[in-house]
C-alpha cells in the first residue's frame, strides 16, 4: 500500500513540536545552569573573603611609613574595618596603641556591602619621599598623604597634582 502524504502529516507535527520542546528545556537547562555556577562562585567568594578578612571585615598592615615614633626601630600597624558599610582606618605609629589616631573612612552603599574588603598598603603617590596610606575598596583608591607625622587626606590643590601625574 503506498502511503500519502496526509498520512504522514500528523507525525511531522508531532516531530516537530518535540524539537521545539526539547529546545525549550534546553534553553531552560542552560539558563538554570547560569544561575546556579552564579551562585556559586558568590557564596565561594563570600567563604574565601570570611577566611581571609573574617566578619567584619578586617586587615592590616605593617611596616615603615617614616613616621616619628618609628625611630625606636618599631614599624607602624595599620588597621582597616568594614563595620556595617563604614569604613574606619586604625595607626598605630611605631606599634605604640597610646599614639592610635583613627580616621572615618567612605560609608559604602549598596546590596552585601557590609562583606566589601578594605584592602591596605604602603606607597610614595605624591612623590616627596614619605610613604602614603593607600585604602583600596573594589577597584577604588583613597590616598592618605603622609604629613607631619600623620595622614590626611590631600587638599583639591594636591588631588589635582596627584591626577596629573598618574595620568601621566
Amino acid at each position: 500500500m503506498a502511503t500519502t502524504s496526509r498520512e504522514l502529516q500528523p507525525a511531522r507535527r508531532v516531530h516537530s513540536a518535540v524539537r521545539i520542546i526539547r529546545g525549550m528545556v534546553t534553553v531552560l537547562a542552560a539558563a538554570a545552569l547560569v544561575v546556579i555556577i552564579g551562585t556559586l562562585s558568590e557564596v565561594g567568594r563570600t567563604i574565601i573573603d570570611d577566611w581571609r578578612y573574617g566578619r567584619p571585615r578586617t586587615t592590616h598592615l605593617t611596616g615603615y611609613a617614616g613616621l616619628p615614633a618609628e625611630r625606636a626601630g618599631q614599624p607602624s600597624r595599620f588597621i582597616a574595618m568594614n563595620l556595617d558599610r563604614q569604613v574606619v582606618v586604625i595607626v598605630l605609629p611605631g606599634g605604640d596603641p597610646a599614639q592610635a589616631q583613627t580616621w572615618q573612612g567612605p560609608y559604602l552603599f549598596g546590596l552585601h556591602e557590609d562583606l566589601t574588603p578594605v584592602v591596605l598598603s604602603l606607597a610614595d603617590a605624591d612623590g616627596d619621599g614619605l610613604a602614603d596610606l593607600l585604602v583600596t575598596i573594589h577597584h577604588e583608591q583613597l590616598v592618605y598623604l603622609n604629613r607631619d607625622g600623620t595622614f590626611r587626606l590631600p587638599t583639591p590643590e594636591e588631588w589635582h597634582r596627584l591626577a596629573q601625574e598618574r595620568s601621566k
